[in-house]
């Protein structure tokens, strides 16, 4: 109740209100007005779009890039122990720091590895934030979130029992058999945890945002949560940014919804 009821509450109380930093004095309920201000707003559909963009995009990447990748640390190879810490790394570097380094380090026009090996291509270097933001940031956060993925379904195939694949091998199993028939429908609940946890997690992205297109050129990378940060600290509309919070916590539910559902019937399939 402290720690989420309460906060959502107030959030609620100051969608109904009207609230401006600059006029602190001036305040009073104004009803739904707030959410009919965004409703009327292009610039909050757009938002919208960019976030369940940036959602699907990097849901995609990950849960096929941490898929295939669980295959592959699943099998017996020296320096396994070491590959699979290196390769859960990125999960631990802080959201800003990971938007930098690939800012300045990877994909800066000037002074990046990308435009180093432009270059010694003989290609043009390519502005990567400026000519593909969405796709720039999309890179970023699966860059970050796959070995979130790659975890937990390498935790769900430990479950699976080896004897089963070599079984399957003699029965005369190729290796794409054995993917499709047995690892797949074996990590279907796992699957869908992670599509449910990923999915709630992403849809608060902001600091990779904030630290390397800061929503733009534009809107093109302007998602509901930085719209909210744009509402509340550059127009100073605590109401609106609070209405925007109502919103996304509604979008946060809706997906959920759909995503436990689909747990669920994947549950009930495997108790049958």
């Amino acid at each position: 109740m402290l720690w989420t009821q309460i906060p959502f509450a107030l959030t609620i109380y100051f969608s109904l209100r009207r609230f401006n930093l600059l006029n602190p004095e001036r305040q009073g309920f104004v009803g739904l007005t707030n959410f009919a201000s965004l409703l009327s707003d292009p610039v909050f559909w757009t938002a919208i779009l960019n976030t369940l963009v940036l959602v699907g995009s990097v849901l995609l990447i990950t849960v096929v890039l941490g898929l295939l990748l669980a295959v592959l640390f699943y099998q017996d190879f020296p320096g396994r122990s070491l590959a699979r810490t290196l390769i859960i790394s990125p999960f631990f570097v802080m959201p800003v720091v990971s938007a930098l380094i690939w800012k300045n380090m990877l994909m800066h026009p000037v002074h990046g590895i990308f435009a180093w090996i432009a270059q010694s291509l003989g290609q043009e270097p390519i502005d990567w934030l400026a000519a593909y933001p969405m796709q720039s940031i999309v890179i970023m956060v699966a860059w970050q979130w796959t070995p979130f993925a790659l975890l937990l379904i390498l935790t769900g195939l430990q479950s699976l029992s080896k004897e089963q694949l070599e079984a399957a091998k003699i029965d005369g199993a190729n290796p794409w058999q054995e993917f499709r028939y047995i690892i797949v429908p074996h990590l279907a609940q796992t699957l869908s945890v992670v599509v449910m946890l990923e999915t709630i997690f992403l849809l608060t992205i902001f600091a990779e945002i904030y630290a390397s297109t800061s929503g733009g050129p534009g809107l093109a990378t302007t998602t509901l949560p930085y719209l909210i940060y744009l509402k509340a600290f550059g127009e100073y509309r605590i109401g609106a940014a609070a209405a925007g919070a109502v919103f996304a916590v509604i979008l946060a539910n809706i997906v959920a919804i759909f995503v436990l559902r689909m747990i669920g019937r994947n549950l009930q399939g495997g108790r049958t």
